[in-house]
């Protein structure tokens, strides 16, 4: 981590990179953010785990096509598109485009609180 100012850092992909692949969970509290996030690189029919959060949780799709199931509803969402859900609604994405689909999971909260259902 870089710091520019006391109040201000940079945290390069690979300090927060979680496993060999380009995915990245960036927690808040331990950089002095006050949200956190997860960056997703899917292949075509990867995707979360079904899940729900204390926080409502914001998605905003980079690249690719996802399908968002948020409650008993479900949401293709493409490049530039923004997803959001409530919090404690079990929710889960999937790329179902052909290509890569990238896309950031918006935490509302310093740390990431997640259980998961299946």
């Amino acid at each position: 981590m870089s710091i520019i100012a006391p109040e201000i850092a940079v945290i390069t992909p690979e300090e927060i990179r979680l496993g060999t692949g380009d995915g990245r969970r960036f927690e808040g509290v331990e950089h002095g953010a006050a949200v956190s996030y997860f960056y997703v690189d899917n292949q075509p029919g990867q995707g979360s785990l079904l899940h729900w959060h204390p926080y409502p949780e914001t998605w905003v799709v980079i690249e690719g096509k996802a399908a968002f199931t948020v409650g008993d509803r479900i949401i293709t969402a493409t490049a530039g598109d923004t997803v959001t859900g409530p919090a404690f609604v079990p929710h889960r994405f999937e790329n179902v485009g052909s290509g890569t689909m990238r896309l950031i999971g918006i935490h509302a909260s310093a740390v990431i609180i997640q259980t998961v259902v299946d």
